[in-house]
């Protein structure tokens, strides 16, 4: 009897210890929850378990991805045999949390969780706004989007929650789909396209700062190319000091700025953020575009860094200026001029209310199912446990169905048509 009891304790053992080893378990370290089992989880590891501590600087690392039996969704490398990356902080206020956006880069083009294959991804704190906001760019027919995944992230054997897997934004065939000029390129023809900018509101690397107006400057970041020449440096200076001028012009009649921006895309770029009513539409993280082509043009996109507000309005984003001390860029006087308010009118009757109405059940079906991970990933970092799923969910439905109420009875009418 005595015998059976320690066969049968024996047995036991290795049972727990099996279980401690299986590849979906997370060490037991202080302040860290056990992964949710709802979603596929992204294990990294940096090398030598060195803390990410910089915006600038790439460690070295491996990953894994375990689907946990989410369906369509293929593993990328084992336990035994893990991937190799690279991965860095980035953000701006984000990266003053106490949970870390990162940037991650992996070894090679990877399509993963049925994103199209690249090396260049975010990892971006779950908010119901990206899921809104970026589901809006593909309703309003935004020339690219980037796509996103909830995946639980286990960083160094520590559980650090729920992330957004992100595309992010450069010019690839599968995302910024234009021609790309090179670095230090001198060449005349070949500079007049293949920019890839951002209107930015943070100091940094790789900018240009204009005058927009007597009251504050614009200052745009150039993403591609990153390296300038002087002739590359001069060229997007002049640019931006043409267009700037053909906005302002004084003459709201004039189509000068046609000439150089893409208006359909800078009026569908207004309505989304009108519609998010997010105060950093026209302020930072405002994108454009020029692709190397006769006759082309800047296209506003794509969308980044989106936020949902349902503020009391009596006037659009562009005000922001008065009311809330954010600089709004350019809108102020697009919003003036007679054709941009008529593409506007354009679109909407387009969009509104049949096609945008499809966010309301992609919210639901896409926020819901994180209640669990989100509940985990609340106990992980120490926040408000009462912002569940659901309540996420409908106060977002909430503001944009205001959002959209507001503007539809509040469609602009430029200076100009209303003389």
């Amino acid at each position: 009897m005595v015998n059976s009891i320690k066969v049968i304790c024996y047995f036991l053992v290795l049972l727990v210890l099996f279980s401690c080893n299986d590849e979906t378990e997370v060490t037991d370290t202080p302040g860290s929850s056990a992964v949710s089992g709802t979603l596929p989880v992204l294990y990294i590891d940096t090398e030598n378990q060195k803390p990410i501590v910089s915006k600038e600087v790439y460690l070295n690392a491996t990953y894994r991805l375990d689907p946990m039996g989410t369906e369509g969704i293929e593993a990328l490398g084992s336990k035994s045999d893990p991937l190799p990356m690279q991965i860095r902080g980035r953000g701006h206020s984000s990266w003053k949390g106490p949970k870390k956006p990162y940037k991650i880069k992996l070894g090679k083009k990877t399509a993963i969780m049925g994103m199209p294959k690249n090396k260049h991804w975010a990892l971006l704190k779950p908010t119901e706004s990206t899921i809104a906001g970026l589901r809006l760019g593909e309703l309003m027919g935004m020339v690219w989007t980037p796509s996103t995944r909830p995946v639980e992230v286990v960083l160094n054997g520590d559980y650090v929650g729920l992330y957004f897997l992100t595309e992010t934004i450069r010019i690839d065939e599968n995302r910024v789909n234009i021609f790309e000029q090179q670095d230090k390129e001198t060449t005349p023809d070949l500079i007049k396209g293949g920019w890839l900018v951002e209107v930015d509101n943070y100091r940094d690397e790789c900018q240009i700062t204009i005058p927009e107006n007597n009251l504050w400057n614009l200052t745009l970041r150039y993403h591609s190319p990153e390296d300038l020449s002087n002739v590359q440096l001069q060229w997007l200076t002049n640019e931006f000091k043409a267009v700037n001028a053909a906005i302002y012009s004084s003459d709201k009649t004039s189509t000068k700025w046609e000439e150089y921006i893409d208006m359909e895309s800078m009026a569908r770029f207004f309505i989304l953020q009108e519609v998010m009513d997010n105060p950093d539409g026209f302020h930072g993280s405002f994108y454009l575009h020029k692709d190397l082509a006769e006759n082309a043009k800047w296209v506003a996109g794509p969308i980044w860094d989106l936020s949902c507000y349902n503020r009391e309005k009596t006037d659009y984003t562009f005000r922001m200026k008065v009311h809330y001390g954010i600089t709004p860029h350019w809108i102020g006087e697009i919003i003036k001029y007679d054709n941009f308010c008529k593409k506007v009118k354009s679109v909407w009757e387009e969009v509104y209310p049949e096609k945008l109405s499809e966010i309301y059940s992609y919210i639901d079906e896409t926020v819901l199912p994180l209640d669990k991970a989100w509940k985990n990933d609340y106990a992980r970092w120490n926040e408000d446990p009462s912002q569940t799923a659901g309540l996420r969910a409908d106060r977002i439905k909430t503001y944009l169905r205001s959002n959209m109420e507001w503007f539809d009875s509040h469609l602009p009418v430029s200076s100009s048509a209303s003389l």
